[in-house]
């Protein structure tokens, strides 16, 4: 397992709250794509950015409050296609309970470029440098290209499984890319399925691969369990590192100013 320095002692800059996608520059501070990164994407794809928070224990409700409503908020800048943050609801893997994640965000994008945007806007670097860092312990971020999947919303009320992977050194990728096509046929009920490879490496602590699972409520998550899902897990363990798997619940979008 990584040894992770609690947030406090690390000096961050706030732009880099997420992995932003972007050229290389020069400057030992900067972030690059990795090959992967640069790949072409057709008209039909979003790219998923999830943000996965672990707040101290000590720190006040109305802290936390704060941070969950001005991200939220976050959701209204132009790059922005989804936004949903809040509680984990269920951390469902060994490695997910020793990360103790407690909060999570998602978001989605027409583009890396939309991307790069939202990170780089001066409202989302306020609210990571006043409201997410004074508060955090730890932050992990991943991002990926779900091609064939036009950007929008997820309905609100949503359970979503989120399973990130990191493979043993040696591993062949080409299988875990078949297991997660092979995963999306068999997550039945699920109303989205959303797989693929991160390319915002620096901040994912080896995770190299992201699924998503989207199901119309919490009882309907439950069911995912057993059946063709457990054989694919059967074959894939031989190959995998660390897993991580947990679950959120999608929030309510914040009023807009017009029905304030």
């Amino acid at each position: 397992m990584l040894s992770v320095k609690p947030l406090h002692s690390v000096r961050f800059r706030p732009q880099l709250f997420l992995v932003k996608p972007q050229p290389v520059r020069t400057g030992p501070a900067c972030l690059r794509f990795s090959t992967s990164a640069s790949a072409a994407m057709s008209t039909s794809s979003t790219i998923e950015h999830f943000v996965l928070f672990k707040l101290r224990s000590s720190t006040d409700p109305s802290k936390v409050d704060n941070m969950l409503s001005s991200l939220r908020a976050l959701s209204s800048l132009p790059a922005v296609s989804h936004l949903s943050v809040g509680p984990v609801l269920r951390l469902r893997s060994s490695a997910a309970s020793e990360l103790a994640f407690t909060h999570l965000l998602h978001s989605r994008y027409e583009s890396k470029e939309k991307l790069l945007e939202y990170a780089d806007d001066p409202a989302h670097v306020n609210v990571v440098k006043e409201c997410v860092l004074p508060i955090a312990d730890d932050i992990m971020a991943v991002d990926w290209v779900a091609e064939g999947l036009v950007p929008g919303p997820v309905a609100p009320g949503s359970a979503i499984r989120l399973t990130l992977a990191k493979l043993k050194e040696g591993s062949d990728a080409s299988q875990l890319k078949s297991a997660l096509a092979s995963a999306k046929d068999a997550a039945a009920g699920a109303t989205l399925v959303s797989y693929g490879e991160n390319f915002s490496p620096a901040r994912a602590k080896g995770y190299s691969f992201g699924m998503l699972a989207a199901f119309p409520g919490v009882d309907d998550l439950e069911k995912l369990e057993g059946g063709q899902l457990e054989t694919i897990k059967e074959k894939l363990r031989p190959i995998l590192e660390s897993v991580i798997v947990l679950d959120f619940v999608v929030s309510e979008p914040p009023p807009s100013a017009a029905n304030l």
